[in-house]
Order: C-alpha cells, then structure tokens, then sequence
C-alpha cells in the first residue's frame, strides 16, 4: 500500500518552513508537503482568506494522486476544516489538528474559545492590527510557548520576526475570517482517524477544545504535548514528528 502524503498547514503569521525540521525527520520514508497559505510568504498575492486556502489545498491534492493526511496547526486547522466542508474527505487518510478550537470566539454556551478573551476582546486585537502591527506581533509571539523557557529567545524572537514579515492588511482579513468562523458542524462529519493534538501548558487555547475535537469527530482522539505551549512542532519536534510518523503509519 503506498504510504499517503502528508500535508503541513502552518498557523496565521507563519510560513510553511515552519514545517522544515518535522519534514527532514520524516523523510525519506514519507513524503511531505508545506505550502504557504494565502497572504503569506510566497502565497503572498493570493487571495487572504480561509475559502481559497481550502481551494488552494484541493488543488494541490488533486495533483498529487493517492491519500493525504492532513497536519493543520492553529489557522492550518481552519483551513483543514474549511477544506473538508467545501470537498469532503475523499482525498484523504486521516487528520491531525494543533492546538485549535472550531470556534475561537467563546459564548456562555461555548467555553472552548480563545483562553481568557472575550469578544470585546477579540475585536480589540483586530483594530490593534491597523494601528500597532509591531507591538501586536510582540504580543503574538510572547504567547506562543510554554512559559518560562521555551517562550524565551531564541524562539520568541524568531517567531516575532516571522510575523513581522506579513502585511497586517492580509493578516487582518485572515483574522477576521477566523473570528466569524464556525466549524463545529464539520466535526461531526470527519470519517476518517483524527487525532486532536495541544499543548498542555497553551495560553491560546484550553485543553477543553482538543477534548470536544476528539469526542465529536467519530474516530478521534486526543493527544497532549505536556511540556508545549501553542507550538508543540517547535517546542517538542522530536516528539510531534514521532506522533505524525506513527500516525501516518497506522494509516
């Protein structure tokens, strides 16, 4: 049986090298793939949103042939969700999912959103994007790891630098696409194996998210990266390389 392409979908602010470390770790026996999203890095001309990152992932499935497991981490999840809304799951052999919540805006009946943040407070982040681009990718990249350690330079300031390099307009639109998303139908739908995956020590999102993934979704399960922070690939590659190897194999 040959073994199915895996498909690495970064997070909003980032770039599919953030991919290049787990890739090198799991060739050669599979093959990998990590394009740019829509408004970043050499998807930069390309439409900002999460529908034609969806298209933008059909078309690169429909010429690759055979099964695809997808590996969505954070904004990659939406995009992962959007994709299996507007396509179903035809081309692929199973999911996996990074520290995401299907809807990131929390409600009194939806505790499963952004941690910490209420919707005043989310539509503060989005008007900070227009006036305050630096000192919101400061903010960003701080909260990305686990603290203390890991959220320390060098980390911190590499992903800083990451999203500084984004044009705050795209990013603004990709942003607000994924605060008017809502994508717990899909969940229910995914018929393949899905593995919802977080960090234990996230300050994005609450384990809470990852456990209602794994318990809606019909062949889901839940993984946690106990020592990870939002970025479990960076923060323990070894050991996220080593789920996505044994993953993929199962398959």
């Amino acid at each position: 049986m040959t073994a199915p392409v895996i498909v690495f979908l970064h997070g909003w602010t980032m770039c599919g090298a953030v991919f290049g470390d787990i890739r090198a770790a799991l060739s050669p026996e599979f093959t990998s793939l990590a394009p740019d999203m829509p408004g970043h890095c050499a998807s930069a001309d390309e439409p900002p949103s999460l529908t034609h990152a969806a298209q933008m992932v059909e078309d690169l499935l429909a010429g690759q042939g055979g099964k695809a497991v997808l590996v969505g981490w954070s904004m990659g999840a939406a995009v992962a969700w959007h994709y299996i809304r507007q396509f179903g799951t035809s081309r692929l052999a199973g999911l996996v999912t990074l520290d995401m919540s299907p809807r990131i805006v929390s409600t009194p009946d939806w505790p499963h959103g952004l941690l910490g943040q209420t919707a005043q407070d989310v539509a503060a982040s989005s008007a900070r994007m227009a006036r305050d681009w630096p000192g919101l990718a400061a903010a960003i990249s701080a909260t990305m790891f686990a603290r203390p350690a890991q959220g320390q330079p060098p980390l911190r300031d590499w992903a800083e630098a990451q999203i500084l390099r984004h044009d705050p307009d795209h990013m603004r639109a990709l942003w607000q696409d994924m605060v008017m998303m809502d994508c717990r139908d899909v969940i229910g739908r995914i018929d393949l194996p899905y593995i919802a995956a977080y960090g234990g020590q996230s300050r994005v999102y609450p384990a809470s998210a990852a456990t209602w993934l794994a318990d809606t979704a019909p062949q889901g399960r839940v993984h946690e990266f106990a020592r990870s922070g939002h970025s479990p690939h960076l923060e323990q590659p070894d050991e996220f390389a080593a789920l996505i190897r044994d993953f993929a194999r199962s398959l």
